[in-house]
């Protein structure tokens, strides 16, 4: 290797990969070295750009915790999340569109009962969620995993605010037999993605706004079906159409409707008057 040019450079990278590798490494490992050396030659990176991009890189590792990832901001922000949630979803037409996890998830949300409530102490719109779990065939899923979280009134989650319990906002719960769910929350609120990071600094640097609509995410898993991730938005949001992340689908944009009824309210233990979405998502079985 020791002619190696730029002109032969990528190839003898390449003849590194074993052939006894997976395959499928193999394909991925290829596409990567070869679209690294030619991102390089085309845009003639110079060796302080390289070094500053090393530099992001291990800023971005050490901004990143177990309950936010940095790593993960960064690819929503410049749209690798959503491509690939793209990519997986192909041939799911009959299924609910898939959108991006975020870096604010937080493994083993406490569990309520389906119908409950999600509001406790926290300000805001008192609102009513409900719908219903299917196949693409339209048959109930019965006892499907909703686990759903969303940000507070002042748009932080409770991860990035110490002034929130852990779980805030958070919460697992089965639909019922018949696929059906409900729970009250509050109306989620538009926020800024954070800004004190990498992702930050590359959103100002690009003239970027670091706006998102507001969403409220779920996760919904059940025996015999692909998990779905995916967020619904309140279709009047300022920011519907500027999505800082590009999670917004056509279809994940719905109306969060005002019901005045004091009697209503009273039924499901929130204020009057509140809004009411209702949503049903459909399951692509394995």
């Amino acid at each position: 290797m020791r002619n190696v040019t730029e002109d032969t450079l990528t190839q003898a990278v390449l003849e590194t990969i074993s052939k006894d590798a997976d395959p499928r490494f193999q394909e991925i490992m290829t596409g990567l070295v070869s679209h690294l050396h030619a991102f390089a030659l085309e845009t003639n990176l110079s060796k302080e750009e390289w070094l500053d991009a090393i530099e992001f890189l291990y800023q971005t590792g050490k901004k990143t915790t177990r309950n936010r990832n940095e790593f993960i901001l960064l690819s929503d922000t410049l749209g690798l999340s959503s491509m690939v949630d793209m990519i997986s979803s192909r041939g799911n037409d009959d299924a609910t569109d898939v959108s991006v996890l975020g870096p604010f998830y937080i493994e083993g949300a406490p569990f309520i009962k389906n119908g409950g409530d999600l509001i406790a102490d926290n300000t805001g719109q008192h609102t009513l969620v409900k719908g219903r779990i299917s196949s693409t065939d339209g048959s109930p899923v019965p006892n499907a995993l909703l686990d759903v979280w969303q940000n507070a009134e002042n748009g932080k989650y409770s991860n990035e605010d110490p002034e929130q319990d852990d779980n805030n906002l958070r919460a697992r719960l089965n639909a019922a037999e018949d696929g059906s769910y409900s729970f009250t929350t509050i109306r989620p609120t538009p926020y800024t993605v954070p800004e004190d990071g990498p992702a930050g600094v590359m959103l100002e640097a690009m003239g970027r706004h670091p706006w998102r609509p507001a969403h409220i995410h779920f996760k919904i898993s059940a025996d015999g079906f692909q998990d779905l991730i995916t967020e619904i938005y309140p279709d009047d949001d300022e920011y519907i159409d500027a999505d800082a992340v590009f999670g917004v689908r056509d279809s994940l944009a719905v109306s969060f409707k005002p019901v005045a009824s004091e009697e209503d309210a009273a039924q499901y233990g929130i204020k009057s008057p509140f809004l009411t979405v209702e949503y049903d998502f459909r399951l692509r079985p394995v």
